[in-house]
């Protein structure tokens, strides 16, 4: 028999589904695709700079943590340690120039993500507080 998790186990008939945040699945794309570039940074250095195994370690240890920052963004803090991994990103093009490009361009994608995730965010919890209040008005209406 397969283990429920706690929000099944608590689940009850006529619960509301709780809204997931746009901000977040935006913020968490950018950062799992920023992994996989920092990953081939990392194999590029590797390759083009004599096989010193260090690039592929740090190339590594940032794309975990890129991974990992996903699970942290729906934290206070988890946008500003975000900023901070664009901010590496882009200083990998202190060994590869062309980082310079792909990381800035990543961190707009960056912005955006947080800037309309979280505008969207905002219309979803206001469009869930109208119908709320709409079914509260309207009880016989949900039939």
């Amino acid at each position: 028999m397969a283990r429920l998790t706690k929000a099944q186990r608590e689940w009850r008939p006529g619960m509301p589904k709780k809204l997931r945040s746009t901000k977040t699945m935006f913020a968490s794309t950018v950062l799992v695709l920023e992994a996989f570039v920092a990953l081939f940074l990392g194999l590029g250095l590797y390759g083009v700079h004599g096989r010193n195994p260090a690039y592929l370690v740090v190339a590594g240890v940032l794309a975990l943590l890129m991974v990992a920052a996903c699970a942290f963004m729906g934290r206070k803090w988890g946008p500003a340690f975000g900023w901070v991994l664009q901010l590496l990103l882009i200083a990998g093009g202190f060994w590869e120039a062309s980082m310079f490009v792909v990381g800035i361009l990543f961190a707009i994608a960056w912005w955006y993500g947080l800037h309309t995730g979280g505008r969207i965010d905002r219309e979803n919890r206001a469009r869930a507080r109208q119908q709320e209040e709409w079914d509260a008005a309207h009880p016989d209406a949900a039939d």
